[in-house]
């Protein structure tokens, strides 16, 4: 008897820290890493992040591991449903697309190391406006001579472009096959020597 009733407690308990959890997830606009929320339901939370995954699967709403936490993200097969178009005046331009390409395949990287690949000086205002977005930070300084600032990507990025880390990026033949590439070499350095602009046209270097 006595046992059958700390089964109950011990059941009513979990299912109590599994709302709780459900409740932070929903309420934070941003992914809560799994210290976070252990913090806030006082116990080990792998196995009802798990519960909680494996109960959304089927739903409008999933819960998905984005970087190194976890949210609440619409079903991917009903994003064409819920996608609205807006007209957007200015775009980023084709400059600030190759510099964030470079720093998610290669980072950490240097401002030099990405004009070595692009082959173009990349203005101040190109990081500035990735940083705006949330989508680089600075890391680590290289200890060469001069320390020069690395470039990394943020777990906002992975959020946004719907990736769970970097191992799924795709690759070069999968950007191909979308038509992603053009025939130009865009990302292997054989541009001609300048300076690009954050927002502008797409015909730069």
């Amino acid at each position: 008897m006595i046992k059958e009733v700390t089964d109950a407690q011990e059941a009513e308990a979990r299912i109590g820290r599994l709302r709780l959890l459900e409740a932070l997830l929903f309420a934070s606009a941003d992914p809560l890493d799994e210290e976070t929320l252990a913090g806030r339901i006082g116990k080990e939370v792998g196995p009802l992040l798990e519960e909680l995954r494996a109960h959304y699967a089927p739903r409008g709403v999933n819960l998905v591991r984005t970087g190194g936490g976890w949210a609440f993200r619409t079903a991917v097969d009903l994003a064409p449903e819920l996608r609205r178009e807006e007209e957007v005046s200015r775009k980023l331009s084709r400059a600030a697309i190759e510099t964030l390409a470079i720093i998610a395949y290669h980072q950490p990287v240097t401002r030099a190391e990405i004009e070595s690949i692009r082959g173009v000086a990349t203005s101040k205002g190109t990081l500035d406006l990735l940083m705006e977005h949330g989508w680089i930070r600075p890391g680590k300084r290289r200890e060469t001579p001069g320390r020069p600032l690395t470039w990394i990507t943020t777990d906002h990025f992975l959020d946004h472009f719907g990736l769970e880390s970097l191992r799924d990026l795709p690759s070069v033949d999968d950007l191909r096959a979308a038509g992603l590439l053009d025939s130009r070499p865009v990302l292997l350095g054989l541009g001609t020597t300048g300076d690009d602009s954050a927002l502008g046209s797409d015909d730069e270097p």
